[in-house]
């Protein structure tokens, strides 16, 4: 498969699925365009495995399998394998091998990612926060860590420790809203990603999380939004690191999910009768005010 092929397949398979992360993905230059859709193609892969219908140790094999293929890359080319370990045949692979090429992507946290959605397989339950900070961190922080390869800062291509903790504590905030935007959803597939203390403190029963808006459990949904809101304020603390159409690029994703937070904040009986989300033209304008240097 030539690259052109491969990085037009990885857009998309973006633009098709990316319904948040598109927006902003859309503002930056080409070459960093291309290579945040590869990374978000291949972030997507390991997702549908873990959230797909094959039986758990399937996914399990089929995890590993992804990790092994990210331990070719880089590797010399062997049998049917071309350019730096990537088949010839997979064209996400293929570009992500470029990618590295050309970026300082730190592609270890794709298994950060895969550990998280190892978890998720297994039915992992989280007891405290530090114990769900974990996970965030896995599936979320490293995501965030990723694009900054892609995105560098001011200061050049590789990004500074500073830029790294801040965008893993972005990738944070976005889990957070994650989870509380899918509360029903996640418990009709038999997950509770909220900590076990936390459904203690307010009176809520983890087996009848999704069945009824209990005083206990708005407090508990405002109690998580306000826990998201600090990680937000800590991670915005990203963007002026960053250069104008990589900073614009962040703003429009978090700032989607920010204005998500305060939907759900605001009426969170709402997620217990389907997905809060935001309309097209609302994000579109989130995106917009990003690119024009308006975060928040």
């Amino acid at each position: 498969m030539e690259l052109t092929e491969a990085y037009r397949e990885c857009e998309r398979i973006t633009w098709s699925q990316a319904r948040n992360f598109a927006y902003g993905i859309r503002l930056l230059p080409p070459a960093k365009r291309r290579g945040l859709a590869v990374v978000y193609a291949f972030a997507r892969r390991i997702d549908d495995i873990g959230d797909g219908t094959m039986p758990a140790q399937e996914k399990i094999a089929a995890l590993e399998q992804a990790r092994q293929a990210l331990a070719n890359l880089g590797q010399p080319n062997l049998g049917q394998q071309s350019l730096d370990g990537a088949p010839a045949d997979d064209p996400v692979l293929l570009a992500l091998a470029d990618v590295a090429r050309n970026f300082p992507v730190p592609l270890p946290a794709f298994g950060e990612l895969i550990d998280g959605c190892v978890a998720d397989v297994r039915g992992t339950s989280y007891q405290t926060f530090d114990d769900l900070l974990w996970y965030c961190r896995c599936v979320a922080g490293s995501v965030g860590r990723l694009s900054l390869g892609i995105f560098g800062t001011r200061r050049g291509p590789e990004p500074t420790a500073e830029a790294v903790e801040l965008a893993d504590s972005l990738g944070v905030a976005l889990q957070l809203t994650n989870i509380l935007r899918d509360i029903r959803e996640d418990h009709q597939n038999g997950r509770v990603y909220l900590p076990a203390e936390d459904l203690a403190k307010f009176d809520c029963d983890p087996a009848t999380l999704d069945q009824s808006a209990s005083p206990g459990f708005t407090r508990l949904v405002e109690f998580e939004a306000e826990r998201a809101r600090d990680w937000y304020a800590t991670g915005w603390k990203l963007l002026p690191l960053l250069d104008r159409r990589s900073a614009a690029c962040t703003g429009a994703m978090a700032g989607i999910y920010r204005r998500l937070l305060e939907r759900i904040a605001a009426e969170p009986a709402a997620v217990l009768r389907g997905r809060t989300s935001l309309s097209g033209q609302e994000k579109a304008t989130v995106a917009l005010k990003a690119l024009a240097g308006r975060f928040g």
